[in-house]
């Protein structure tokens, strides 16, 4: 892979990342927004696939967008996990 491909997932990942800890709340600094946007773009595509539509809209923001809305997924699921073990203890 290219380094200006890891760039741009990095870039893609920071964004969603950071969006994402604002609208849900509570953020993991900038390695961790990077990386929960980036694994929230491969969630943001499977979650869109499996409903049988895509990105809105074409292009960079499209991508940003997708890794946004798999990025809130993936921290409320966080949230979810974290609560319950919370609980337990």
């Amino acid at each position: 892979m290219a380094l200006e491909a890891i760039l741009l997932w990095a870039v893609i990942g920071l964004i969603a990342g950071w969006l994402a800890s604002a609208v849900v709340g509570g953020g993991y600094g900038l390695i961790g927004d990077i990386v929960v946007g980036v694994v929230g773009a491969f969630l943001g595509g499977f979650i869109l696939r499996a409903l049988g539509t895509g990105a809105p809209f074409g292009g960079l923001a499209g991508t940003i967008f997708v890794a946004f809305i798999g990025a809130v997924v993936l921290l409320l699921i966080l949230r979810l996990i974290h609560s319950s073990t919370a609980r337990r203890v």
